[in-house]
């Protein structure tokens, strides 16, 4: 019946999430969750917070906002929460772009971005990455409707040269830049140290990969006062209430338990790098890595025999049937059992294809 879709409808290409099984055990690196549990801060405060649930939550995400504000160095009028990093960048995509100026991000990115653009009306262009996946200057700094870069980049993992990315921020006060920093815990450079002298600039974060929450949904965006007027003139535009009361104890609960969150991103960055050497040994190209996932293609196996090789004996990742990158598997770092099983399959698999 699709005769009763609007036509919008009729020609949307929705973002395709990562597979979440429920039929049998499976280890799971396909979608970049966290492999070690919430904080026990955070699960406490939950578990308060859900004592009475009969009240609306604080539409304004005051206290979660003062928590952000004090842990990352900014005023609480700085930050705008939404439920989820989606959510957020979905209000930026309506808040700053217009349809008669294109915007423009990576060709190889997080795959979300052209599926808002489309749904919003939005023109776009994609900028090619380098040959090593490495995000290009020049395109950048050229005219345009505005900017979108995830930095660290999906799925490659890298990160952007931050004197290249204050470059681009800084070479068109009139277009709203957006920094996508889902991954930044795991070892880059934020760009919200820029926030204050850039005020075109726009950095979009989430709970769900570093803090282990990503069941919560809760994200949020950090920028100039004006920015953060023009996300909440469009969210309270349809949904004055995106981020629940559960969702905003926790966070705050996270956010608290500092030596937890940095223990845990310890253990994720030693773990990675035992991978990444352990896939090049095998003769995989891997990406330098900013993430908590791996970017990796074989010199002589398919991506997509390597992909369905690893579902067979129980193991996700991901993989894009798409030019350039075919080849290439997105591994989420899991536990030391759960990459050592990984790398055994490996081993397997390339014997095979020997």
């Amino acid at each position: 019946m699709k005769e009763l879709w609007s036509k919008r409808c009729r020609e949307l290409v929705p973002y395709i999430p990562g597979e979440q099984p429920q039929e049998r055990k499976l280890v799971k690196l396909n979608t970049n969750e966290n492999p070690y549990p919430p904080s026990r801060m955070a699960l406490q405060a939950i578990q308060e917070a859900a004592a009475d649930l009969r009240l609306y939550p604080d539409p304004t995400c005051l206290a979660l906002r003062e928590a952000l504000a004090q842990d990352q160095g900014v005023r609480p009028e700085q930050i705008f929460v939404g439920n989820g990093s989606d959510e957020v960048l979905s209000l930026a995509f309506q808040a700053f772009f217009d349809p008669d100026r294109p915007i423009r991000f990576a060709d190889i990115t997080y795959s979300f971005y052209p599926v808002f653009a489309s749904f919003y009306g939005l023109r776009y262009q994609e900028v090619p990455l380098d040959e090593n996946f490495s995000m290009p200057l020049k395109p950048f700094l050229e005219p345009c409707g505005g900017v979108v870069i995830a930095n660290p980049n999906a799925p490659t993992g890298r990160e952007m040269d931050f004197c290249d990315l204050r470059f681009i921020i800084e070479a068109d006060p009139s277009r709203v830049v957006i920094v996508d920093e889902a991954y930044v815990d795991f070892g880059a450079r934020s760009a919200i140290e820029l926030i204050d002298r850039c005020p075109n600039l726009l950095v979009v974060r989430t709970f769900s990969k570093s803090y282990s929450l990503a069941g919560l949904r809760v994200g949020y965006a950090v920028g100039n006062k004006d920015l953060i007027d023009a996300l909440n003139t469009v969210k309270d535009s349809f949904n004055s209430y995106p981020v629940d009361r559960l969702a905003q104890a926790g966070a705050i609960g996270a956010i608290r338990d500092k030596s937890y969150f940095l223990a845990t991103l310890t253990k994720l960055g030693a773990t990675r790098t035992c991978t990444a050497n352990a896939l090049r040994d095998m003769g995989f190209t891997v990406c330098d890595s900013m993430t908590n996932f791996l970017f990796a293609g074989h010199e002589r196996v398919e991506g997509k025999v390597l992909l369905d090789g690893l579902r067979d004996r129980g193991i996700l990742v991901r993989w894009w049937d798409k030019p350039r990158i075919r080849d290439y598997l997105r591994i989420t770092i899991g536990t030391d059992e759960d990459m050592q099983c990984l790398c055994r399959a490996l081993e397997e698999i390339l014997r095979e294809n020997s």
